[in-house]
């Protein structure tokens, strides 16, 4: 029997990319799902999966103290899966009270609204590798400082010492996620590299790269993604108070990453990419990456899609779902 099976959970952020992915996956497992939505937008990752009749649905924000304090209480949630947050960076940059006040504020306000439930006895924290901000030394390892400066990144250390805060100051069961970058089915942002770039190989343009093409980044499919959030949950024991780094080991320059894409989705010679900034910005980190051996040591987890088996699959559905992209 699953693990589980008739476990309630809420997630907040179940209507994003990941957020989905881990409802889907709970769902799979027989675990009944409370989900938060701030906005009604279209075109969501929850939709995308069609798993919403399959979950309750409740219509708030973080930020709301007694909203959270309700919900846990009146649903008697035994598991929280924490990740909504104002994630765009762009937007971020433009509007920093708000992304402060989502992903800050509305992040005390969940876990003090934890604290006090008497049901709750699994937290998972989304964290980021951008929180780390700038090391000279990679890949980053947990014990690194987190340097994040920019306002989602700054938001992110923030959500981090909290969480952790909360679980070394009142014996909150409470574990962080520090994840590299995330792809795969039903990310509908397309400032995204990876959906953005499958979208316009799919439909005959070509792709922009929004740098020099140098940069270096870590990319992890959803599912492998997913596996480890549940995971953590179910080790709590032994992972509370703790942040754990999940990367594939495997980091790509940004222009063979979009080069792959062109490859397998069969458009060689049709599109080719469009490289936006001729020489390095000062503000983009070069190159930025996890190590992820505590989580192999502590969980036994390791990435098991690797990159092309992963973007495969992500092509396969952008191909099939393009109707509703386009």
């Amino acid at each position: 029997m699953s693990f589980w099976k008739n476990k309630t959970a809420f997630v907040t952020g179940a209507t994003g990319f990941v957020g989905a992915h881990i409802a889907l996956s709970l769902v799979e497992q027989g675990a009944r799902i409370v989900c938060l939505q701030r906005d009604a937008v279209k075109a969501n990752s929850l939709d995308n999966f069609d798993i919403r009749s399959r979950m309750t649905v409740i219509h708030g924000e973080l930020e709301d103290f007694s909203l959270m304090e309700r919900i846990i209480n009146e649903y008697e949630i035994e598991a929280v899966f924490h990740l909504a947050a104002q994630a765009l960076v762009g937007a971020a940059n433009r509007s920093p009270l708000s992304t402060f006040e989502a992903n800050i504020r509305g992040t005390y306000s969940l876990l003090e609204a934890c604290r006090i439930g008497e049901t709750v006895k699994r937290v998972v924290v989304a964290s980021s590798d951008k929180a780390y901000g700038t090391h000279e030394t990679l890949p980053y390892n947990e014990d690194y400082s987190l340097n994040g400066l920019y306002p989602y990144d700054a938001s992110k250390v923030c959500t981090d010492v909290l969480a952790r805060s909360f679980a070394y100051t009142y014996d909150t069961p409470i574990v962080v996620t520090r994840f590299a970058n995330i792809y795969g089915p039903g990310d509908m942002n397309m400032s995204r590299i990876i959906p953005g770039t499958i979208v316009s190989v799919l439909k005959g343009e070509n792709p922009i790269i929004r740098s020099d093409g140098t940069p270096k980044r870590d990319f992890m499919y959803a599912d492998d993604v997913a596996r480890a959030y549940l995971m953590l949950a179910e080790k709590i024991e032994i992972t509370k108070g703790e942040a754990f780094n999940f990367g594939s080991g495997a980091p790509v320059q940004m222009l063979e990453l979009v080069q792959k894409i062109i490859r397998l989705a069969g458009k060689e010679g049709e599109v080719e990419p469009d490289i936006l900034l001729k020489t390095k910005i000062a503000r983009e980190i070069d190159e930025q990456y996890l190590g992820a051996e505590k989580a192999a040591q502590v969980l036994g987890w390791k990435a098991e899609i690797d990159l092309d088996e992963g973007l495969r699959r992500t092509i396969e559905w952008y191909s099939k779902n393009l109707d509703k992209l386009v």
